[in-house]
């Protein structure tokens, strides 16, 4: 093995040991967290730490509001246009090179959007929600009254659910 090689290896190995090292991969557990990991055995379902849990309290379905408003309409107006094109050309070598310069002028469409009167179209003011509020959020029974948002599957997954039953899904967002 090269001199080069080998310390290609040993600088691998230091970035390695030292990466283990900071990710808590050490053995002993002085800083108080917890680095053990587990795996779950196949058809078992442990929750993640964005995971929540509780007692199904009650659900709420927020529908969309639009209102009617208006807008300015904007339409692609065309117009023919030129610019001015610098041309060069250089010949010869050493102390006798010469430049020769030229313009000439190119044809093209300019194109802008322009107003031109207004429109009418459908603004939400209100998107759709689906919300539900838990008791005993991750087992604490003090945290009653919870709001999540969720999305439409898990919506009817706890719909589907009875009162006060143990639901336990990933929430959209907090509050409602």
């Amino acid at each position: 093995m090269s001199m080069a090689r080998q310390l290609l290896v040993a600088g691998l190995v230091a970035v390695l040991v030292a990466g283990l090292g900071a990710c808590g991969g050490g053995g002993d557990n002085s800083s108080g967290h917890d680095t053990t990991t587990t795996t779950a055995a196949a058809g078992e379902t442990r929750p993640g730490p964005e995971t929540v849990s509780g007692l199904r309290d009650t659900v709420r379905h927020v529908s969309r509001k639009t209102v009617s408003d208006t807008r300015a309409h904007l339409v692609r107006k065309c117009a023919p246009a030129t610019r001015r094109v610098r041309h060069t050309s250089r010949s010869g070598t050493g102390s006798h090179r010469t430049t020769r310069v030229w313009y000439s002028t190119e044809h093209y469409r300019s194109c802008k959007k322009v107003r031109q009167g207004t429109e009418r179209y459908q603004r939400v003011v209100r998107p759709e929600r689906w919300c539900v509020r838990l008791d005993d959020v991750n087992g604490v029974g003090s945290r009653d009254d919870v709001w999540y948002r969720v999305t439409r599957e898990t919506y009817g997954d706890v719909l589907q659910a009875g009162e006060h039953a143990r639901v336990e899904f990933v929430p959209a967002g907090a509050g409602c």
